[in-house]
Parts: structure tokens; sequence; C-alpha cells
């Protein structure tokens, strides 16, 4: 069945127009990153006039973004590599295995993304602060703190995810190694997780995603040592004028591992979202 031909002029309409709203923006930092100064603060022009790298170099010294950049990536990789680790757990004894309130705790899990993030601000704040006056662990300002709050909020859906992701695997298989002689957790090593390895994918990326580009959180929980991208970008902005060409340019760089990691692990993030959708 072909399809109208109303129909065909209105999807490459909408598919234009969605095209020219994401590439717009992007053109734009593309041309101010490799503008003066002076001519991104002028006139705006479509074409530049001038074309200068300097922007790329002078990004790296205006502001210490290669610290930012390394507190960026160990605190969105620990975030995203502990909440795989235990959100399997807890998927695998969701999915599994029948316990009284196993419902109610589903529930509850995946009702803690009803609130907002701001609701648990002070909570946190407090609970860092007194953790530190009492044991001497600094959780403030510090890269574990950091990683631990993001923690709170990647954990109850990648929880919820993997759940239906496992629900989708046939339980004959777990049933099959412990015939062989492996026990849960063997079971869970040798063949749910090779298995199950779109879901981890989706979830990977989604807490990493997460932890990247925060910034309520990174602003009030981080101090000079411990400051991310998501901040730190903030510092190009001064009281006499804003770097707008290094801003675009740093913004661009800093975009690259997660747009590339995106590209390569698109299809395990599309099955891993869309698993257990149909039974």
């Amino acid at each position: 069945m072909s399809e109208p031909r109303w129909f065909r002029v209105l999807r490459v309409v909408g598919l234009t127009g969605l095209a020219l709203f994401v590439l717009v923006p992007l053109y734009v930092m593309v041309t101010s990153a490799v503008k003066p100064l002076s001519r991104v603060q002028d006139r705006f022009e479509w074409l530049p006039g001038e074309i200068t790298f300097q922007p790329f170099v002078d990004m790296w010294s205006t502001v210490p973004l290669a610290t930012y950049f390394r507190n960026s990536v160990v605190v969105a990789a620990g975030a995203a590599v502990l909440s795989v680790a235990i959100a399997v757990l807890a998927a695998y004894a969701i999915s599994r295995y029948r316990f009284r309130g196993r419902d109610t705790f589903r529930i509850v899990v995946l009702s803690t993304q009803m609130f907002p993030g701001i609701l648990f601000l002070l909570p946190l704040y407090l609970i860092y602060a007194t953790i530190g006056q009492v044991t001497g662990i600094a959780l403030h300002g510090s890269q574990v703190g950091l990683i631990i709050t993001y923690l709170t909020f990647s954990l109850p859906f990648s929880t919820w995810m993997l759940v239906g992701y496992l629900d989708s695997i046939p339980r004959d298989l777990d049933e099959a190694a412990l015939i062989d002689g492996a026990g849960p957790v063997g079971a869970l090593v040798r063949v749910v997780l090779p298995a199950a390895r779109p879901g981890i994918a989706a979830v990977g990326i989604y807490s990493f995603m997460t932890a990247w580009g925060e910034t309520l959180f990174a602003s009030i929980m981080t101090d000079s040592g411990s400051r991310t991208l998501a901040v730190g970008l903030r510092e190009y902005s001064t009281q006499s004028s804003v770097y707008w060409n290094e801003v675009m340019a740093a913004s661009l760089v800093v975009s690259i591992p997660v747009v590339v990691g995106f590209l390569f692990l698109q299809r395990y993030l599309a099955q891993g979202l869309t698993a257990g959708a149909v039974k």
C-alpha cells in the first residue's frame, strides 16, 4: 500500500524542519568557535569573514578545562559503573525471584523518579556535612560525594529498565545453567549477562549522560578541585566580558566523547529501551 502524496509532503516538511532545528544551532556554535572574539560580539555573520583556530588553543588556559574534563570523566564513569553493577544485581533478584513486597518494591523504586532533583539538594547537602563532621569523611566537594549523588538518581530508573530487559530473557537459560552445575551467581555471570548486553549498555549510557551534563548538584556539591565541565564552562564569563568563541570551542570539544560513544552504542540503547515492551 503506497503512501498518500500529502503524507509524503508532510513527512519531508516535518523532517526538514526538525533537521534545521538541530543543525542551525550547531552551525552557529561551530562558526562562532572559529571567529575572533571581536567578530563574535559584533553583528552576527552567517559566513565567517575571518577564521581562526586560536580559541581552541586559548580555551585550555583561560580556565583549567583539562582538570574539569578529568573530573567529569571520573564522576560520570564512576556513576555509570556503579549504577550498572548495582542495577544488574537488583534487577536479577526482582526478575528471577518471588518474594513478599516484590511488586511494591518495584513501584517504590520507580516512583522516586517523580520527584524533582532540587527537592533532594538540601537534604543531601546536610547529610554530607553531617557525615564530614562526625566521621571526617569529606563527601562535600569530592568526586566520591558527587558519584554517590548521581547514583541516587540513575539507579532507580536503571533498575527498572533492566528488570524489563531481564524479563524478556527466557528463564530456561538460567535453568539450563543450574542443571549444568552453575549456581545463581554463575548463571547470572555466564548466561544472563551475555544475553543482557544491550540492556546493560543502555543503562550505562543513560547513567553516564545523566552525570555528564548535570549542573544543579555539581554547582553546589563541588569546589575548585572537583568542579566538572558543566559548571566549569561558566568561568568563561567574567565581570567585563564573555569569551563566546572559547565557550563554543570548549562546548564542541567536550561534546565529542559523548557523541562518539552514543553513536557507537546507539543500537544497544535502542534495544535496551524497547526490550520487554512487547511480549
